[in-house]
């Protein structure tokens, strides 16, 4: 399905990686791992189409259908969440115009036994069986059901994209890329803009998906559930381990392992030649030995061993001045967009030296919370920021603050003042930009290298709050932990927005619960906040539920009554849509039959003794499709109105 052949890819005399090759079969899925910087999303980008090897070459098949998803792009708006999400089917309406438009043609024609009018009758069935692949008929429901899946309310479909976050409005990307059916399909960190429901979700999507995938994520378990087979880019080489990610690194230990044994025992036979070169180079009986030597040396490839365990992410930031008391407090803040309420009557004060985190499920206003306690945002209410307190924002969408036209170097540069800017490289040295990546430009980072870019610049300032919004996101396992050392050693304050619950444990010491409009205080670390809400994991968290109460003792004869009449009541309604729903399959079944069998009909206009001038048939024939359509969608509708009805019953049992 995709061959890698030869490939390298050069920066500025920098080899990114060299000569790799490698194949992905059909339906074969592939996680492609290896740290920041290694090159895993410049090969994507390659097998997309959106860069060009400096050598080698990557092949597919001709007219194969590609679903990429990059790190960073470009968000749609202005249109609606539904409208937006069903320019995926752009392929499947154009199939359409055109049946519509041969249909007519074929119609209108007399000359039955012409070599053009076969011609149109088997572009005609070319066009019906493909669409008929694609569930064209079927677009409506299909695109609500993604949607439904990413985690989307049926009232968030008309509402205007500009109205989510950055994180929403890429899972509606995410929808149209699945919707899209690819016969490939590449995903560069998908999970990081998803909550754990959603990932769930996309992970049973995943497990079924028919199609070659290849998969860039830091998320252990997503890898472990979805993928099948682990490639990893490393020292410049891809190494293919034929197992999922879990088993990849037990076999990578010991490769390096064997890596390290052919290294110490290279170095021992060079440092032994070397001594034999140095002793007897000016002796001429051992002449030709000495010679025979140098040119051993000089033939041997030197073995290289793996740089992950060797380098270290070293970051300390500086020491913050000392503020007042309250670094920030709120007084019935609201904020709405458009009609839209994000939150309201939110009051919470944060002090000096506080670690505090933002969590809740995507678009409950943790993001915008953020920006309107560093002044980017208007609201209602009062938000303040404490006596001598200077910020350090640290934003989701790096590609908003980093300029792509610039080098690394540059980036700190600009942004440098007094003592501070000599030690500029010592600080991106911190941050592993060691060397000639100082020199590279912005533009050709990765999304690992940009947020190790954008932390660096928070350092060259002694700021007393830091705002970190999802700071780990394209953060490999090593700089997380790195990361998470560094602010437990921040003596100012912070804010940290994450979904990451392992990153948050020992890091805060208050949680405020983003949920239904409100901002819920919550004293201790994340595991005593999961534990007081008896969760188990974000998941319950991030997903709106109504509880019914089961702790009362005791319930009146008036209360028994009332539930009885509400489970009899909602008992009669699964039974009235489960009776629909069997109405409906049955019509559903009936309807293919009939399409099928005109299909035939069509392709064999003689032996079938239709009249292909006769209008009636043609008719019937569209008929059929938008009956079956009307089915389709209505079988969906009732299906979504049977979960919410059983799971309305399981709350009042």
């Amino acid at each position: 399905m995709i061959s890698i052949n030869q490939v390298t890819v050069s920066f500025g005399g920098f080899d990114l990686f060299t000569e790799i090759s490698f194949q992905v079969s059909e339906s074969e899925r592939v996680g492609l791992v290896g740290k920041n910087g290694a090159g895993k999303t410049t090969l994507l980008k390659l097998i997309a189409g959106e860069a060009q090897p400096t050598s080698g070459a990557i092949s597919m098949p001709k007219d194969i259908r590609l679903g990429y998803l990059p790190q960073q792009m470009a968000l749609a708006s202005g249109r609606s969440v539904l409208d937006e999400t069903l320019l995926a089917f752009s392929e499947t309406i154009n199939m359409k115009n055109q049946i519509d438009r041969l249909g007519h043609e074929i119609a209108t024609r007399t000359d039955y036994h012409s070599e053009e009018y076969l011609r149109l009758i088997n572009q005609l069935t070319e066009f019906n069986d493909r669409y008929s692949l694609l569930d064209g008929a079927t677009a409506d429901a299909q695109a609500e059901q993604t949607l439904l899946g990413l985690g989307f309310k049926r009232t968030d479909f008309t509402r205007p994209t500009t109205e989510f976050s950055g994180g929403w409005r890429m899972r509606i990307e995410l929808a149209k890329i699945l919707l899209r059916k690819p016969e490939i399909l590449l995903l560069d960190e998908p999970t990081n803009h998803l909550d754990i429901e959603s990932i769930q979700w996309l992970e049973d999507y995943l497990k079924t998906y028919q199609g070659s995938l290849l998969l860039i994520s830091h998320d252990r378990a997503f890898l472990d559930n979805v993928t099948q087979r682990t490639v990893e880019l490393s020292l410049g080489s891809a190494y293919d381990y034929k197992v999922p990610y879990s088993k990849y690194v037990q076999l990578r230990k010991e490769r390096r392992e064997q890596q390290m044994a052919a290294y110490r025992n290279q170095q021992k036979v060079i440092e032994d030649t070397q001594d034999f070169i140095e002793r007897f180079r000016y002796k001429a009986t051992k002449s030709v030995q000495v010679q025979s030597r140098i040119k051993m040396l000089d033939r041997m490839e030197i073995i290289e061993v793996d740089e992950e365990d060797l380098s270290t992410l070293n970051i300390r930031f500086p020491a913050a001045p000392r503020s007042g008391d309250v670094v920030c407090e709120a007084k019935d803040v609201a904020k709405s967009f458009g009609n839209h309420l994000i939150f309201k009557d939110v009051c919470f004060s944060i002090e000096r030296g506080q670690k505090v985190a933002f969590v809740g499920r995507n678009g409950e206003g943790k993001t915008t919370m953020s920006r309107i306690l560093i002044g980017e945002l208007d609201y209602n209410g009062v938000a303040k920021i404490g006596h001598n307190v200077s910020n350090g924002y640290f934003a989701q969408n790096q590609d908003e603050l980093l300029d792509n036209s610039i080098t690394v170097l540059d980036t700190i540069d600009k942004v440098a003042v007094g003592d501070v800017r000599t030690k500029m490289r010592d600080i991106l040295g911190a941050f592993l930009f060691r060397g000639e990546d100082v020199d590279k430009k912005v533009k050709v980072l990765s999304g690992g290298e940009r947020n190790r870019l954008a932390l660096a610049k928070l350092m060259l300032q002694p700021y007393n709050l830091l705002v970190l919004d999802e700071p780990t996101n394209h953060l490999d396992m090593r700089s997380k932990d790195v990361l998470k050392n560094a602010l437990l050693n921040f003596d100012g304050t912070l804010i940290v927005v994450s979904h990451d619950r392992e990153f948050l444990d020992g890091l805060v010491d208050k949680i405020y619960e983003f949920s239904d409009g409100k901002v819920r205080e919550h004293i201790g670390g994340i595991y005593d906040f999961l534990r007081r809400r008896k969760l188990e994991s974000f998941k319950e968290l991030e997903r709106k539920q109504v509880e019914a109460s089961k702790n009362v003792e005791t319930k009146t004869a008036s209360d028994q009554k009332i539930l009885w009449e509400e489970r009899k009541e909602i008992d009669k309604q699964i039974r009235k849509v489960e009776n629909r729903i069997s109405e409906v399959e049955k019509k559903i079944s009936q309807y293919e039959m009939d399409i099928a069998d005109m299909d035939n009909k069509l392709a064999n206009p003689e032996q079938s003794g239709i009249n292909l001038n006769d209008k009636t048939f043609f008719n019937s024939y569209e008929s059929a499709k938008k009956q079956l359509a009307e089915m389709m969608g209505e079988w969906e509708d009732l299906s979504f109105e049977l979960e919410e009805l059983q799971e309305k019953r399981k709350l009042i049992n």
